[in-house]
């Protein structure tokens, strides 16, 4: 595994974008390391170590080393290739703990936690934190579950809403635009789901 970790680290320096890297420590996002690694060839990548491994065990072992990895790069690629049936809730609140920057809590989001067994539960748990990283990961979440046409019960409104009415008026900007997102996507669902978004906003 560890040849294996070094050998993915070693293509990293070879796909290194100094610029990229850069315009992030200039936004403030700032890594351990960050080799500027574009996601679409972290994608690449992350397509031939699945096809490389036909054994989920083996992409679930490798993920959890790559996510330990305090590397901008590793933990992306750890989302991409995690088998979504296998990573158990408690380990999903170990890696959402040990996120610190918005596009990581995005790429997880997308890459990973959106296809869970169990992501309506966690979306709501993360949502009615009061951590901006985990309610932006909620928001985009629910967001995904919603444009897959996943519909939730009268609880699941009932909760979005008021979660969705207090992080619309947030002090922090990417947690309000993802909560505007997620309430749009949730208007798509339906007429009536859209007059209940428009009730939110009308009273915001």
């Amino acid at each position: 595994m560890k040849e294996k970790i070094k050998e993915i680290k070693q293509s990293f320096h070879q796909l290194m974008d100094g610029s990229i890297a850069q315009s992030m420590r200039d936004k403030g996002v700032d890594y351990h390391l960050n080799w500027g690694v574009t996601l679409p060839r972290l994608r690449k990548m992350a397509e031939e170590l699945k096809a490389e491994s036909h054994e989920p065990k083996a992409l679930y072992d490798l993920a959890i080393a790559l996510w330990k990895e305090n590397v901008r790069e590793c933990k992306i690629l750890a989302t991409m290739i995690m088998p979504p049936d296998k990573i158990l809730p408690e380990v999903v609140d170990i890696w959402m703990e040990q996120t610190e920057t918005i596009e990581i809590a995005e790429q997880a989001a997308m890459n990973l936690y959106q296809y869970l067994p169990y992501a309506p539960m966690k979306a709501y748990e993360w949502m009615a934190s009061d951590k901006d990283l985990y309610q932006l990961c909620g928001f985009h979440v629910l967001s995904r579950l919603f444009m897959n046409g996943q519909e939730p019960n009268e609880r699941g409104i009932n909760e979005f809403l008021d979660q969705a009415h207090v992080a619309l008026q947030s002090p922090n900007v990417t947690v309000r635009k993802a909560a505007l997102n997620c309430l749009n996507r949730f208007a798509d669902l339906g007429l009536v789901y859209q007059r209940m978004a428009d009730s939110i906003l009308r009273r915001i």
